[in-house]
């Protein structure tokens, strides 16, 4: 199974970006087929109508052929004033967006629709995130994806990884674990052809 596997942040100490790179190393141990990828490597604007209409950037036409490569997603999300991010809302936009000037991607939803999603989120705080999750799942939804029920909140982040940015108790390894088998689960069985 190909899993993508991202965090929406681009924060070099960033608790989720720790995250994903763990929830991508259990992955690959758990059989999948991984990307891990890191947002900081496109270069993607603030999404802008007038932007759009001038031509769709290229890293977007690159982030989308990626996203539709993969019919499994896990996305690590931040919380931020109770929400996700900026970062995440603007590269979901720009992914759903459908680009008329390639006619490949003429359908906003190419990239998204029918993909299995698992949702993590590391917090400092004792909710680990837990209401971006919430705000996360709608858009999701939206975008014709399959939101997996299963999902992890990952609290007191800044305790929760030992000096080689490794998850140091169980109950945290249990639950990422938990998301990352049901989304290959899930996505399997979606995408029998």
């Amino acid at each position: 199974m190909k899993l993508l596997v991202f965090a929406g942040s681009t924060r070099q100490k960033s608790f989720n970006r720790q995250l994903a790179r763990v929830t991508a190393a259990m992955a690959t141990a758990s059989g999948a087929d991984v990307t891990h990828l890191e947002l900081a490597d496109f270069d993607i604007p603030m999404y802008n109508a007038d932007l759009e209409a001038e031509g769709t950037p290229a890293d977007v036409i690159r982030l989308k052929q990626l996203m539709h490569e993969h019919p499994a997603w896990i996305i690590c999300t931040p919380e931020y004033n109770a929400s996700y991010p900026a970062l995440l809302k603007n590269t979901l936009d720009w992914v759903s967006s459908p680009a008329r000037s390639h006619p490949e991607w003429s359908d906003g939803f190419r990239s998204s629709r029918g993909k299995v999603v698992g949702v993590l989120s590391a917090s400092p705080g004792a909710l680990g995130g837990l209401r971006s999750q919430s705000h996360l799942a709608p858009l999701l939804v939206n975008l014709h994806c399959w939101l997996a029920p299963q999902n992890f909140a990952l609290s007191r982040a800044a305790e929760a990884f030992d000096e080689h940015g490794q998850l140091k108790e169980e109950r945290n390894i249990k639950g990422v674990q938990a998301v990352i088998d049901q989304v290959i689960w899930a996505a399997a069985r979606l995408n029998t052809a």
